[in-house]
């Protein structure tokens, strides 16, 4: 059985993005059975835990833990990583073990720019902003304390259609539907930045989302292949796994003030789409 730690990176805070709003997420990686039934991933699910030294009590030993996969969510706008965790999660890698990143708009998960590896496939507001400086601007403009990047796919507990590069990646597959492919994620309206990082030969864009403000493209997912270390899919959004847009009736932290929707609980195939690509992507970083 594999072994799949699901972490944030702020400490435990109720009012926030703490790792207890992922527990759809978690209960769907800890609902996955082989054709056997035999169960394929336990579970761990924690926030920050800091050291006196400023690094993560577990992240900064994790090449030495029998974890096999780390779905990391950048929830923090700065602090979030030590450089003992960075070193620990270099290290896991080379070892082979893969990882998840997702992050969200402006500075939301700017601790990923101190990662080795994919740390620039994330950009930001303050650091690493996209290289084409006409995407240095806001998109969403219905949140204007959100700065940019903020890529507009809709209200929270709605949902958007995706676009995929051809060919279609194994984590945006989906037979039950007549497409073959996932065809909907969650939405968000302020969705973060990410690209290839220039020189990656084993690394592509596997989802890419379109603005409903400006038409804009803009990158969902990256997956990087196996290049002497373990696989790892950079997200834009940790809101393509928060209990808030899988489930709006879940509730939501109090600083968040945009108008939720609702067609993710009217649509079965969005919430179905987006269940199989949380299942793909542990299949698919475990090989």
């Amino acid at each position: 059985m594999k072994k799949i730690l699901l972490q944030t990176t702020i400490t435990y805070a109720k009012d926030d993005w703490s790792i207890e709003r992922f527990s759809i997420l978690a209960d769907v990686l800890s609902a996955l059975r082989d054709e056997s039934g035999i169960k394929l991933f336990q579970i761990t699910v924690r926030d920050r835990d800091n050291l006196a030294s400023g690094d993560d009590r577990v992240l900064s030993k994790l090449d030495e833990s029998d974890f096999d996969e780390l779905w990391l969510f950048g929830v923090d706008v700065g602090g979030g990583l030590g450089p003992l965790d960075c070193a620990a999660i270099g290290r896991f890698r080379e070892r082979g073990g893969a990882i998840l990143t997702s992050r969200d708009h402006q500075d939301l998960g700017i601790s990923f720019c101190t990662l080795g590896g994919v740390r620039a496939a994330n950009h930001f507001h303050s650091k690493n902003p996209e290289p084409d400086p006409g995407r240095r601007v806001a998109d969403d403009t219905d949140t204007p304390s959100i700065s940019w990047p903020n890529y507009h796919s809709g209200n929270n507990g709605d949902f958007q259609r995706v676009e995929l590069p051809r060919p279609v990646h194994p984590i945006m597959r989906n037979s039950a539907n007549s497409s073959g492919c996932i065809e909907f994620l969650p939405a968000h309206p302020h969705e973060g930045a990410i690209s290839v990082p220039s020189g990656e030969r084993h690394a592509r864009v596997v989802a890419v989302g379109r603005s409903a403000i400006t038409g804009n493209l803009f990158n969902i997912a990256i997956g990087f292949d196996r290049n002497g270390q373990g696989r790892a899919v950079v997200d834009s959004s940790f809101h393509h796994f928060l209990d808030y847009n899988l489930d709006p009736r879940a509730g939501c932290p109090s600083f968040v003030t945009e108008h939720a929707g609702s067609g993710i609980l009217e649509e079965p195939q969005a919430l179905a789409d987006t269940k199989v690509y949380i299942e793909n992507i542990a299949r698919w970083l475990a090989g």
